[in-house]
């Protein structure tokens, strides 16, 4: 019998990570906090009234706020800057590579608005390439929350990992099926069903998406689907990926950004240096292209990484491993 997730609302992964800002803000007095005029975008204007000394609002200057975050480092704080992902990756990579990436700095990058789920903003305000360019940096963890849970509870972990973050979430109100009092471990991969035909690994948004995708190919086929969150980009859970493919022989990813550089690439390289076995794995992500301006959910559907384009991968890759 398939373990079924049930979502407890919709709430958006931004509130879980502003909400956790402000409770590490009342414990821990070294917290500090820096915005790229984003502060009610990011949910940290409680934070920000609360503790008017450890917040600074930098104003469209995400570079100047990448090296003040280095600076207050070096005076044992711990900054979590915010802004969106495109402009806390795309625009500002030179100042993490050097002041943050290179020496090691305890530095919290806290991108919101991530993926395609921005929506109208379109294109240039959307991330695709982010997960790519942030896991390239030596040192740096990469973690993609699925929830609001999620979300609040890796906000609070990251706070004691000691090394840069890049934390990654989305905008809009997605399902909230996580525990409320999980205990959020740093690189490892939590299975969220157990099954025999085929392996499902997703991260961030499409978490709840391969879940969905799972019970519908159970419900309407009988399909025993393996759902394995993977919130930890980098470093990576390979040996809990490994049992589980060792298992099914098959595996698909499921992630909200390109091919190139995403989870899938990561999962396909510890596959092949690492496999002992013959596995068939097939990619569901963004097809080498920039997004546009549209509805999350209509935007998730037109680039084919919505659930139903999941179950067609499902679909597809067990035919292919019948037929072998």
């Amino acid at each position: 019998m398939m373990k079924i997730y049930e979502n407890k609302g919709l709430k958006e992964t931004r509130a879980g990570f502003g909400n956790a800002l402000t409770f590490l803000g009342r414990t821990n007095n070294k917290v500090v906090a820096l915005c790229a005029d984003l502060t009610n975008s990011l949910f940290m204007n409680r934070f920000s009234k609360e503790f008017p000394e450890r917040f600074f609002q930098i104003g469209i200057a995400e570079a100047n706020m990448i090296g003040i975050a280095a600076g207050l480092s070096i005076g044992k704080y711990i900054p979590f800057a915010g802004t969106f992902a495109n402009f806390a990756t795309s625009r500002v990579y030179d100042q993490i590579r050097q002041s943050i990436a290179y020496s090691y700095k305890n530095v919290k990058i806290c991108a919101s608005h991530s993926g395609l789920t921005i929506g109208e903003d379109g294109a240039t305000h959307q991330s695709l390439e982010d997960i790519g360019m942030m896991k390239m940096l030596p040192g740096m963890t990469v973690i993609n929350t699925c929830d609001y849970n999620q979300t609040y509870a890796a906000t609070i972990a990251i706070a004691n990992h000691l090394g840069p973050v890049y934390l990654r979430f989305g905008r809009p109100p997605v399902a909230n099926f996580t525990d409320e009092n999980q205990i959020f471990e740093i690189g490892k991969a939590i299975l969220l069903t157990e099954g025999q035909d085929i392996t499902i690994v997703s991260t961030g948004h499409l978490v709840w998406e391969s879940l969905e995708a799972a019970r519908i190919l159970y419900e309407q086929e009988g399909i025993s689907c393996e759902v394995i969150n993977v919130h930890t980009i980098k470093p990576l859970d390979e040996r809990t990926i490994l049992n589980s493919i060792e298992k099914t022989k098959c595996i698909v990813t499921a992630e909200e950004h390109n091919y190139w550089g995403g989870l899938g690439e990561s999962i396909a390289r510890i596959i092949t240096t690492k496999k002992r076995f013959s596995v068939h794995q097939s990619l569901v992500a963004v097809n080498d292209t920039f997004g546009e301006s549209g509805k999350p959910m209509e935007l998730l559907k037109k680039y084919r990484i919505d659930r139903n384009s999941i179950v067609n991968h499902v679909k597809i890759l067990l035919e292919e491993k019948r037929n072998q």
